[in-house]
């Protein structure tokens, strides 16, 4: 197994990516801290994998706040013996533009999406270099980081950071041995926030399917594990292909 003896935290779990790449990782040798802001769902979905053989637990935990991404990087120490590995895939979108957000949005959004990547990886990193040996961090970018959007402005400037700030971490941390890389899906499984995947939303890509939760998880198995030692600070795109269409093309 490709993560035998590891210990997984994947933010945002209780659903859709998350769900996906906790199942994986499980499958995979982990054990895994399934983490959401909805425990119901958390649970539900450590059980399943418990069920199924895997080692799982879930926490509660608001990423937007920080006392809470601490709280749960030292209750993940707690139950499971430490942290090797950390998949910030927690996220909100606004769906708005720049004159219908409120600075309150705004905020909330950013906080999120971009601030929680930052200090889940500060602390689970700060855990990582205390064990000494070192550990992977997998941030959840997305094809909004890298192109406007009649809506969602908070969502794009969010995801951009993303970006780079999976970039600065990696230099950061690399000393660490510990590597940091990110994913960019496209519309993969349901929306961001939303429970419902609808299988006919339109998408233009050179798959020509939409992208699956599946999809997503099993890049992020790719990148936590040795099989990618050699890649630090990259963007994998997992998105069939969107980003390759220039506009006009079709």
């Amino acid at each position: 197994m490709k993560l035998a003896d590891k210990v997984a935290i994947v933010t945002g779990a209780g659903r859709n990516i998350g769900e996906d790449v906790s199942r994986l990782f499980a499958a995979e040798g982990a054990a895994v801290a399934v983490v959401d802001l909805d425990k119901a769902r958390a649970d539900r979905v450590a059980a399943e994998i418990v069920a199924s053989g895997g080692k799982a637990q879930g926490f509660l935990c608001d990423v937007g706040s920080e006392e809470d991404i601490v709280r749960c990087v030292a209750d993940v120490k707690a139950a499971f013996g430490g942290v090797d590995i950390l998949v910030n895939n927690a996220a909100i979108s606004d769906n708005k533009t720049m004159f219908d957000i409120s600075t309150q949005e705004w905020n909330r959004v950013l906080a999120i999406t971009l601030t929680a990547p930052f200090l889940f990886s500060k602390y689970a990193a700060l855990e990582m270099i205390a064990q000494g040996r070192g550990g992977r961090i997998v941030n959840v970018s997305s094809t909004s980081g890298y192109y406007g959007r009649d809506r969602a402005i908070a969502y794009t400037a969010a995801k951009g950071g993303v970006v780079n700030l999976t970039k600065s971490l990696a230099i950061q941390l690399a000393p660490h041995k510990i590597r940091v890389n990110a994913v960019v899906p496209n519309k993969i499984g349901s929306p961001v926030g939303k429970d419902e995947f609808d299988p006919t939303r339109p998408v233009l890509n050179l798959v020509g399917r939409p992208g699956l939760p599946a999809d997503l998880a099993k890049a992020a198995l790719f990148l936590v594990s040795d099989d990618a030692e050699f890649i630090v600070g990259a963007a994998l795109f997992v998105d069939g292909g969107c980003t390759t269409l220039m506009p006009g093309n079709s």
